[in-house]
């Protein structure tokens, strides 16, 4: 997610030198979009490796500047039908970014793909957009949230402190905290930030949705040098980091074998169909707060057989839920009853 911070930049870079012809200053690039001279120059140098038609010239007073060449206005990036069809059916799996930068960048390149097509092309296009549908459940609305994650790319591209107001799920008011921000883990719909919180002098995650605001400080930190967000997800069954090693090992049951067999859910999974068509699956996880949850979502069709702490932990769960559903009259958390309703 941090090359999207960059993407942002470097399109700006091209839409400024696109519309000032006489060219433009390193210096002017970099006070414009808040960035130093460092980076413009490693950004420009990037386009003239990858074969934009930049040049360097010198003005007045030996003042140089840099102009795309040959009145070309960035690089000819032509598609076949197919591929415009399938960039543009595509698009609405960017719609839980609805408001960001990147949805309206997309919205703008989406149009042209359009507008790009024959009549016969695009009769196509909607035939094939009726029969293309993504479930919504769960997912999160960040139209309310663009300037918040404009921020947090700044600075986890420019490796800045943030002051991050937040509150969590079981908060009422939001805490303030300093942040050394990381990366972005979109999972499920929704964003998570990970940060090295200074209050807890730890890397923790936060969900954007619950950021009130995002303040981009002009302190700079030091990433660590053995820091990966790749590998520091790869013991998560999601987003929820624990710091333990556990093996986990379930058995589900004929029923959901095939379905559990069709998906990659963690990247230390090991499959093994048994002789009566079950399926035991292992997991090396630092935490099983999550596949917890997971787990309960197949109900009777999922065992856990290892280890045994993680076992004697689902027995608890499932003794709460079988006596919330001994009473026939559903009650609400504060024990009080709760009215039923006879809506269909």
């Amino acid at each position: 997610m941090a090359n999207q911070a960059r993407l942002l930049r470097q399109w700006l870079i091209i839409k400024t030198l696109s519309v000032r012809h006489y060219g433009v200053t390193v210096r002017e690039l970099a006070d414009e979009l808040g960035v130093s001279e460092k980076t413009i120059r490693r950004d420009l140098q990037t386009f003239v490796q990858v074969g934009f038609p930049l040049e360097e010239q010198a003005g007045p007073h030996g003042r140089k500047s840099w102009r795309l060449g040959g009145g070309n206005q960035g690089p000819d990036i032509r598609f076949a039908v197919d591929e415009a069809l399938a960039l543009y059916l595509g698009r609405r799996f960017l719609e839980p970014l609805a408001g960001t930068f990147l949805w309206d960048a997309a919205q703008r390149a989406f149009r042209k793909v359009r507008a790009s097509l024959g009549s016969a092309a695009l009769r196509y296009l909607n035939k094939m957009a009726d029969r293309l549908h993504q479930t919504t459940v769960g997912i999160s609305d960040y139209g309310q949230k663009a300037e918040i994650i404009d921020r947090l790319m700044v600075a986890i591209e420019d490796r800045r402190t943030a002051m991050l107001h937040y509150r969590s799920l079981r908060s009422t008011e939001s805490v303030l905290y300093e942040i050394n921000p990381y990366g972005l883990v979109y999972h499920r719909g929704s964003l998570y930030l990970v940060a090295f919180s200074r209050d807890h002098d730890e890397i923790r995650h936060f969900k954007v949705d619950r950021m009130e605001e995002v303040d981009v400080t002009g302190s700079s930190f030091r990433m660590p040098d053995d820091f990966c967000l790749d590998e520091h997800m790869a013991s998560s069954f999601g987003v929820y980091q624990g710091d333990g090693d556990v093996h986990v090992k379930v058995r589900f049951s004929p029923t959901v074998a095939r379905y559990v067999e069709e998906g990659i859910w963690h990247a230390s999974q090991q499959l093994r169909r048994q002789r009566d068509q079950s399926l035991v699956a292992e997991f090396r996880l630092s935490d099983t707060e999550e596949i917890k949850r997971w787990l309960l979502g197949f109900g009777r069709h999922a065992e856990v057989l290892e280890p045994p702490s993680f076992r004697k932990d689902m027995q608890d769960e499932v003794a709460h839920m079988m006596g919330r559903y001994r009473s026939t009259t559903p009650v609400d958390g504060q024990g009080a009853m709760v009215e039923e309703s006879h809506a269909r």
